[in-house]
């Protein structure tokens, strides 16, 4: 049995300007690496240690997990970045504002424009110059299934069960979701269900092999996949953001919070003290 745990990363600094923001890279906010401290401080408080960290090569997704594995008990678990993992690409729509016109001059509603929102069902293989459309992204999530995920699914010898956490994005964790879920019940999956997530925000499936004998060819290995928790973001809820517009800055790691620096100030007079 192996559990996943797909978490979208923190706030980056395009989420707050509002941009297409898929191959595009962005750090995180300040408000980001709280979120990505409270998660990775939630985690290990609730004695939930993983196996493997995987991640996005994008750094807002990178630096969420490597924020998350600093807060896990050592030995710490190899954090692996992959392509694979990244958010769908949007071509030449990247780093411009959202916009009610999309791909073929098809509309939305006001209000209804947004990078979670930008197509629906049945525009899956719409597509802006350049970039991926949902279909291509669903293809790049079986891919990293077979590629990423069925090695932890097909390792049984384990003292415990594996808990693999996948750092990645929000449209991306859809698709590989739905895509898990087909492999047990095929069909057109279940993204209707799973609208998309928090930043931080996090949602675990479970997959076990029904059989004692696995098939060498992954297409016809039966699973077993039970989503039992999505969009989960408890760790946010006494979280505060910075006012005067701090908290949407990008977050520097050099810089040191204020109140810290006094405070290493005096601790460093009284050592010269003693």
């Amino acid at each position: 049995m192996v559990t996943f745990t797909f978490i979208r990363h923190g706030q980056s600094t395009d989420n707050v300007k509002r941009v297409w923001a898929g191959w595009k890279d962005a750090p995180l906010s300040n408000h980001g690496m709280k979120q990505a401290t409270a998660l990775g401080k939630w985690f290990s408080d609730k004695g939930i240690h993983f196996t493997a960290i995987l991640s996005s090569t994008l750094d807002r997704a990178a630096t969420t997990a490597e924020v998350i594995l600093s807060h896990q008990p050592g030995p710490h678990p190899p954090h692996i970045k992959s392509l694979l993992l990244r958010e769908q690409h949007f071509g030449s729509a990247e780093g411009k504002s959202w916009s009610k016109k999309l791909y073929s001059g098809a509309t939305l509603k006001e209000g209804e424009c947004s990078q979670e929102t930008s197509t629906n069902h049945s525009r899956r293989s719409d597509r802006f110059p350049g970039g991926e459309s949902r279909k291509d992204l669903a293809a790049r999530a079986e891919q990293a299934i077979d590629e990423l995920l069925l090695p932890y699914i097909l390792n049984t010898t384990g003292s415990r069960p594996s808990h693999v956490a996948v750092v990645s994005h929000g449209l991306f964790i859809r698709e590989i979701v739905d895509a898990l879920y087909r492999r047990e019940f095929g069909g057109e999956g279940m993204l209707n269900n799973h609208r998309g997530l928090s930043n931080t925000g996090w949602t675990k499936v479970i997959v076990n092999v029904k059989r004692s004998i696995i098939p060498t060819s992954s297409p016809s290995l039966d699973l077993s996949v039970r989503i039992t928790a999505i969009n989960e973001h408890e760790h946010l809820d006494n979280l505060v953001r910075q006012k005067g517009g701090i908290g949407s800055l990008a977050h520097d790691p050099k810089q040191k919070d204020i109140r810290g620096f006094f405070a290493g100030s005096t601790g460093a007079s009284a050592s010269s003290k003693s």
